[in-house]
């Protein structure tokens, strides 16, 4: 399946079955869990979005001031002692024990109990960045400064990026097919792709999306190595994805975990298409996958751009990326042609939490009929001829929306949400009132 060729040369490769009509509805969300830089808990992250509270300031899980980025997205006030099951702490990382946390609040949302489910029905697919990189700094330390004796057991399992996958499991008697995605910020959508494809063969329910935490020395030098992180140190200008001044992103911590139901009668929207795709090598001549994964995406939903009422953008901040998904927005959808928000300038870039969280906003505009702003950019860069939701929320009907992720190294998703009230008994989009 390619896509279609422009000047440049012809399309990459995009997956994504093309699945329309009553089938693409069969993948519905019924329980959100939030654990964010903008609040622990999905209707405290929402009330924060909306209200343009940002959870963007100085690092304070160590001491940044040797490194030239000092401002992240952390999560406030999280305590995992009163979150997590004790026994659980010591073997697990910071990044796991948030996972827990969302999936508990996630079930507990959706009105489900595993224990009342057949154990192989159930399944768990997350999305992982870097893994258990502050676990696995401290077992380095110990290692270096004390000898091995002191390296913690669990070090052997602790750092590994399907870690939250295997203790969601286990702690919820989830056993049936279990995975995890590694595609940086693409992962929350290829996460919920995969889940989509569970339900449809066989499964009845699914336990996906992510969360990530490398906000710890050895976490922030490796994402130091991308050279795509601001250095800015004024909160309110470090992170300005499509903005004239844009000079890089902030990384985050936390992410969003989602309840996936077969066929449920009610929750907050379904997942309607999705697709992904990978760039081509710088040089070759051949467009970015964006513009044909969002095309796929749409065709996969069965819907066209003209049902779509919200864009969720990558966002990335950095002028070339940002231009490059502008143009391919632009392609799909014409000049200015759908609104277009990026809520994530309030917690940072949370890799394989990011794409899932924003998952999480885009069920509740579909919700509450409202768009929520993009905080931080004042002036569009030339080429982006984006109708950016500025100053403040919008208020409108919003019954379709598209989120969009790019992961580092040439990852790209893209995913169709529609609320369940619009979806006709045939599987089409209906655009009477809510």
């Amino acid at each position: 399946m390619s896509s279609a060729s422009t000047d440049a040369g012809p399309g990459p490769v995009v997956s994504g079955p093309v699945v329309s009509g009553a089938a693409a509805t069969g993948a519905v969300v019924t329980g959100v869990g939030v654990v964010a830089p903008t609040g622990v808990g999905a209707e405290e992250h929402w009330q924060a979005v909306l209200a343009g509270k940002s959870g963007i300031g100085r690092i304070s899980r160590f001491d940044p001031t040797s490194y030239p980025v000092r401002l992240a997205g952390e999560v406030p006030g999280f305590a995992a002692r009163e979150r997590v099951p004790g026994r659980l702490i010591p073997q697990t990382d910071h990044w796991t024990h948030m996972a827990l946390a969302a999936t508990q609040a996630a079930l507990a949302d959706a009105g489900v109990d595993p224990g009342e489910l057949p154990e192989y029905e159930m399944a768990v697919v997350t999305a992982s960045s870097s893994g258990g990189t502050e676990f696995g700094q401290h077992e380095m330390e110990r290692l270096y400064t004390k000898g091995p004796s002191w390296v913690s057991v669990y070090q052997s399992i602790g750092w590994f990026y399907a870690a939250t996958t295997g203790q969601v499991s286990i702690r919820h008697g989830m056993r049936g097919p279990c995975g995890v995605l590694c595609t940086e910020q693409a992962g929350g959508l290829d996460a919920l792709g995969q889940a989509r494809r569970l339900l449809r063969s066989g499964a009845r329910l699914v336990v996906s999306g992510g969360t990530d935490a490398s906000l710890c020395p050895y976490g922030l030098t490796a994402q130091l190595a991308t050279g795509l992180l601001s250095t800015e140190q004024d909160p309110g200008r470090a992170y300005l994805p499509f903005d004239a001044a844009a000079s890089g992103y902030l990384p985050g911590e936390g992410g969003a975990i989602l309840v996936v139901e077969r066929d449920a009668p009610d929750g907050y929207g379904a997942i309607r298409g999705y697709a992904a795709g990978f760039d081509p090598r710088p040089g070759s001549g051949r467009r970015p996958a964006l513009r044909g994964t969002i095309e796929r995406a749409l065709a996969d939903a069965g819907v066209t751009p003209g049902d779509i009422d919200v864009v969720f953008a990558d966002a990335a901040g950095v002028p070339e990326l940002d231009l490059a998904e502008a143009e391919a927005i632009t392609a799909v959808f014409g000049p200015r042609g759908v609104p277009v928000t990026a809520p994530k300038t309030l917690t940072g870039r949370l890799y394989g939490g990011g794409a899932a969280l924003d998952i999480a906003t885009a069920l509740f505009a579909l919700r509450d009929d409202v768009i929520p702003h993009t905080v931080g950019p004042t002036r569009l860069a030339p080429g982006c001829e984006l109708d950016l939701v500025l100053g403040e929320p919008r208020d409108t009907p919003v019954r379709t929306a598209l989120v969009l992720a790019r992961g580092h190294g040439g990852f790209a998703a893209a995913m169709v949400l529609s609320d369940l009230h619009h979806i006709s008994r045939t599987g089409n989009i209906s655009r009477t009132g809510k």
